[in-house]
């Protein structure tokens, strides 16, 4: 039978479809008028949504600042925080720092109101902050024996710096006396994103009360990095290790909190970097929160979500003794892993199960591997060459599968006007054409099932990669990122699709629209009541548009050269390897052997007969 050849007229409709769209949303934008009544509403949305959120911009600022010259004040504040006004108050701010890390540590309650990474930017080359201009806070809440409730907040703490072995540290302690106090304590290292943090008190059994546990409270509102705020969000979670070593996380796309026993460390994750507090014994137990922010694309909005965990810690004969690790850096794999002991790599979103597996232990190395010898666009282009390779034999084995039951169509459509009134009767006879010429129709879907864990793990392997993050490739200034070859006018948007044409997503939905072509064009059913396949056909790649638009252009130029190389390796097959003439003589030998049934097609079988017998009665 003459094979259905590829029609040019296909493509011009798909492509003139797409502009036809882009065209009418483009046609019917707003006027300028309009444009700036929506700028104002905006405005006015984003002012309000701030104004909601306005606890976590001001966290720390919501604890004034003491007026030192204030003798009254000062009374007043010594008179409110009992024994630990013996500290000399000061609004003084202490910079500690190494090569990577700069954190900025106030007096004002020992701690950091200012982290920053040296060596990143954000998108529009801003140094990356993960803490800044009050967005985070942390603190001690505990009771005193004199009835009062503080928090560390509102104390204040004297520094002193040393250095230990080439380590800085940082000791600041709140005191009730010379010899009795609350101390911070910060370590940090050359070149290390990981600060060592301990809390302990010292005499204080006297003045900390038992009566009411003690609770140490994080929060964190999370800081745009990104040039989308809806794609980085989409990766921007609270994950944590408890009970023993289970990882697990909280919503990424909305309002979610729990409650948890054991937690070992707590990841505060912003997509490519991360702010993780982790013991060295766990926390007996704490409340987590988790509040997104996001609810549509803003080039201006500049937070994410809110986070909160409420920890209880521990007295040791009256007394807080609490070793701690603050890190602050990127979320990746190979900076990760340098802390084995405490585990941290388990917070990057390898993915579930198999194929986080795959992705953490295959895919990661590998593109580390490649990546060191070529340019990170082109590590792409040869990883993903040798993927497709390396799976071709269970693409041969599809497409063999395919030209089989293409062989016995004419025989099935016999079948079919033969048994047109008996469902039961066609479907029996089927199975036994499919059974005697040694064909099976579930063969054909079993390499797409092998290939489903390689798919997934490489579509949480280009989002989630540190290491292609701001590096171009050809037109794409950021391969973690959407490449962008045309921009929208300001407030003019496509629904679903975004502010903005990128080219990558465009050429991968042409390539899986002759993938498609080529593996169900050829056979488009046409049965009354059945899906109008070629409408299917134009769809898949169009939903396909629009969906990777705002993703990775790391991941679009992978399936676009993935599909190129699969219609490389068809037409191969197709063409070379497969001879259509010596299936069909195969398939009439295996017709004439005997077929010698398993106990599945027995049963099967008799099942069908049966119920066969049953219709008759």
């Amino acid at each position: 039978m003459e094979e259905k050849k590829f029609d040019v007229q296909s493509i011009i409709g798909f492509v003139l479809i797409f502009g036809i769209l882009i065209f009418m949303f483009y046609q019917n934008q707003p006027t300028p008028e309009e444009l700036e009544a929506e700028k104002a509403k905006q405005e006015q949305v984003e002012a309000a949504k701030a104004s909601e959120n306005s606890e976590t911009e001001t966290v720390i600022n919501d604890v004034p600042q003491l007026d030192l010259q204030d003798s009254t004040a000062v009374a007043n504040y010594q008179g409110k925080i009992g024994a630990f006004g013996f500290t000399k108050p000061s609004n003084d701010i202490t910079t500690f720092e190494n090569e990577v890390l700069l954190l900025k540590i106030s007096n004002k309650g020992g701690q950091i109101v200012e982290a920053k990474m040296k060596q990143f930017v954000t998108y529009d080359s801003v140094p990356v902050y993960l803490v800044k201009d009050g967005n985070a806070s942390f603190g001690l809440d505990f009771a005193t024996s004199d009835n009062r409730m503080l928090n560390t907040q509102d104390l204040y703490f004297e520094p002193t710096m040393s250095n230990d072995n080439g380590n800085k540290v940082l000791s600041l302690k709140a005191k009730t006396s010379s010899n009795q106090y609350l101390e911070y304590r910060y370590i940090i290292k050359p070149n290390d994103y990981l600060v060592d943090f301990t809390i302990k008190s010292k005499g204080l059994d006297n003045v900390i009360s038992t009566s009411k546990p003690v609770t140490l409270n994080w929060k964190l509102k999370g800081i745009r990095h990104s040039k989308s705020i809806q794609y980085e969000n989409r990766y921007t979670r609270l994950t944590y290790n408890h009970e023993d070593g289970k990882i697990s996380k909280l919503s990424e796309g909305s309002d979610d909190e729990e409650t948890e026993e054991d937690i070992k460390w707590i990841s505060y994750r912003q997509h490519f970097f991360s702010s993780i507090l982790a013991a060295d014994e766990p926390f007996k137990g704490g409340d987590l929160t988790s509040v997104n922010l996001v609810e549509e694309e803003s080039r201006t909005f500049g937070f994410t979500k809110k986070y909160a965990s409420a920890l209880t810690v521990d007295l040791e004969g009256g007394e807080i003794s609490k070793d701690l690790h603050w890190y602050f850096g990127p979320t990746d794999v190979d900076t990760l892993s340098q802390y084995e002991d405490l585990g941290l790599v388990d917070s990057i979103p390898f993915g579930w199960g198999i194929f986080g597996w795959i992705n953490r232990y295959v895919f990661t190395p590998f593109y580390g591997l490649i990546s060191t010898y070529f340019p990170y666009g082109i590590a792409i282009v040869i990883m993903t060459i040798l993927v497709r390779l390396a799976m071709s034999p269970v693409t041969y084995k599809s497409y063999l599968s395919q030209a089989k039951m293409k062989v016995l169509k004419p025989e099935i459509t016999e079948l079919g006007e033969k048994y047109k009134d008996n469902a039961m009767k066609k479907q029996q006879e089927t199975m036994k054409l499919y059974g005697k010429a040694g064909v099976s129709p579930m063969s054909g879907c079993i390499p797409a099932v092998i290939q489903m864990p390689i798919f997934y793990a490489l579509f949480m392997f280009f989002p989630t990669s540190f290491a292609l993050r701001q590096k171009s490739f050809l037109w794409a200034d950021d391969l973690s990122s959407f490449d962008t070859i045309y921009q929208f006018p300001e407030g003019f948007s496509i629904p679903f699709y975004g502010d903005h044409v990128s080219l990558f997503p465009i050429l991968a939905s042409i390539a899986i629209f002759f993938y498609m072509n080529m593996t169900t064009g050829q056979n488009m059913p046409t049965q009354p009541g059945m899906p109008n396949m070629k409408f299917i056909m134009y769809l898949m790649p169009f939903m396909m548009l629009f969906f990777f638009n705002n993703y990775a252009s790391g991941l679009s130029l992978y399936y676009f050269v993935s599909n190129l190389i699969t219609i490389g390796i068809m037409l191969v097959i197709k063409n070379v390897i497969i001879d259509n003439d010596k299936i069909h003589a195969q398939i009439q030998e295996n017709k004439k052997k005997p077929k010698k049934e398993n106990k599945f097609q027995k049963k099967m079988r008799e099942m069908m007969e049966q119920a066969e017998a049953q219709k008759k009665n």
